[in-house]
């Protein structure tokens, strides 16, 4: 036998193992075919790219989401969970109760309650959530929770910054988790001062050269800030001044996006969630107490809203983000409005529309004209004729970049978060999003929606159908690596 033959079974050898392992861990079918592909028509570059991007962490869990060790106080404390849900289910209203199969799943799939009593305020743009932010930031007695996928040290990092060295000063706690790549221009400089001040700050699966690649294909997109137990923030907007549109700054464009305040028992699954992600980066474990979470007797009522938390990555057993949409998308009988940076779906979320939208369920979409990336945009502009001839309306906003993930179900339901409409959000990212069963909160969403539509322009189906051959066949070569963007 020559070498070169030698060489071509041991090359075929591990291609086998390789597709074999690409079958079995791949949940996806798009993604496997993908996978297998690649690595079948681009020898050894393929393969290093799925060992690279595409092993899937879900089915490993990289960390157990298990804070309290004693088994028989666990047990307890999720029958407690359910029986607050019920209840707080048999006290709502119709915006709940046609909602029920959703609340249902998300209890059961990830014991996120059903939470009543809660205050929410609604942010738009930079300009509105970081005075906001601040001034919650300063009431701070206890603890302050911070956790962000970009932090820059710009004027809003700076900002931040001596706000949580005061607070320190003051006798307050203060966690602060960044995502190593995300973040990666502060680990030299803003990082090193808030350590040097006293805050615990850690990044989030910290890149190092030998696991790069695959590190930076699972980021922690949240972000969350938890004030005392009883005060919290989530949405789209991370700390950077690009976010505020009142700051000027050449070439800077006008930044649409929002985010949501918190206040009351909603933000106990928040609070969970930090807790995890902190116990699986940093040196120091927190338990569980009083302070981080609050007996919801003395959690002052200062609103009647239900809220529930979705949240999802490469440490829960299933997609609970998408499925959360996905059930949502199914109960809705009128309307559906949807604002998202990045529409690249998947085959279930794409059927799921078209049902909907063919049931006679009016369903409305809000695109950026031009996103910060323009393979990403001929991966999205590649769905738009499955959305046109669903007769789903598509709009593309012209005023500047439309970054806001928010989704308002019959005017009775709203979503805000950190996920995009991608396979990346479903799959890869650590995201979390807000759903607030509540028809005065959907209402104030879906007049934002109509506000947006007044800098957004109408996407026609023949219109659009009749670009050139050429630009069709770009937007179909690049939604076949879609899956792994």
């Amino acid at each position: 036998m020559s070498l070169l033959h030698f060489i071509q079974i041991i090359y075929l050898l591990i291609l086998s193992i390789v597709c074999v392992r690409i079958i079995y861990d791949t949940r996806n079918n798009t993604k496997t075919l993908a996978y297998l592909l690649f690595a079948i028509f681009a020898p050894f570059v393929g393969m290093a790219f799925y060992f690279l991007f595409g092993i899937n962490y879900r089915t490993r869990k990289m960390y157990s989401k298990k804070l309290i060790s004693n088994t028989e106080l666990a047990e307890k404390l999720k029958k407690f969970i359910h029986s607050y849900s019920k209840q707080t289910f048999d006290e709502g209203d119709d915006a709940v109760k046609n909602y029920e199969e959703l609340a249902n799943m998300l209890l059961k799939d990830s014991t996120s309650p059903l939470t009543s009593n809660n205050a929410v305020k609604l942010l738009l743009n930079g300009e509105n959530k970081f005075p906001e932010l601040i001034r919650a930031l300063k009431t701070a007695k206890e603890h302050i929770h911070i956790e962000y996928y970009i932090v820059e040290d710009d004027e809003s990092g700076k900002e931040i910054e001596s706000i949580l060295i005061q607070k320190v000063k003051e006798g307050v706690a203060v966690k602060f988790i960044y995502d190593d790549y995300g973040s990666r221009s502060i680990r030299n400089t803003l990082v090193h001062r808030l350590r040097a001040a006293g805050v615990k700050a850690f990044p989030f699966f910290k890149v190092r050269f030998v696991t790069l690649a695959n590190r930076l294909n699972y980021r922690n997109h949240r972000k969350i800030v938890v004030i005392d137990g009883v005060t919290a923030f989530i949405g789209g907007i991370n700390i950077s001044d690009r976010y505020i549109n009142t700051f000027e700054k050449p070439g800077k464009i006008y930044w649409r996006d929002t985010h949501l305040r918190i206040d009351g028992p909603g933000v106990q699954y928040l609070q969970y969630l930090f807790l995890c992600d902190w116990n699986f980066c940093a040196d120091v474990q927190l338990e569980p107490d009083n302070k981080l979470f609050p007996p919801l007797g003395s959690i002052p009522k200062t609103g009647n809203k239900i809220v529930q938390i979705a949240a999802g990555g490469p440490d829960s057993g299933t997609p609970v983000i998408l499925y959360s949409i996905l059930q949502a998308i199914n109960l809705a009988t009128k309307e559906i409005l949807i604002s998202t940076p990045y529409f690249i779906p998947n085959e279930s979320l794409l059927d799921a529309l078209t049902i909907a939208s063919l049931g006679g369920v009016k369903i409305k979409i809000i695109l950026p004209l031009k996103s910060d990336s323009s393979i990403v945009d001929l991966a999205v502009q590649s769905y738009y004729s499955d959305l046109l001839s669903a007769g789903i309306e598509v709009y593309r906003y012209q005023r500047g970049f439309i970054h806001a993930k928010t989704m308002v179900f019959d005017q009775q339901l709203g979503m805000i978060g950190t996920s995009n409409m991608d396979i990346r959000s479903f799959d890869l990212n650590f995201e979390v999003n807000a759903i607030i069963y509540d028809k005065e909160v959907a209402e104030i969403l879906h007049n934002h929606f109509k506000e947006d539509l007044k800098y957004s322009i109408r996407l026609e189906a023949e219109e659009w159908n009749k670009r050139p051959g050429y630009k069709k066949l770009k937007e179909k070569a690049v939604r076949l690596i879609s899956p792994l963007l």
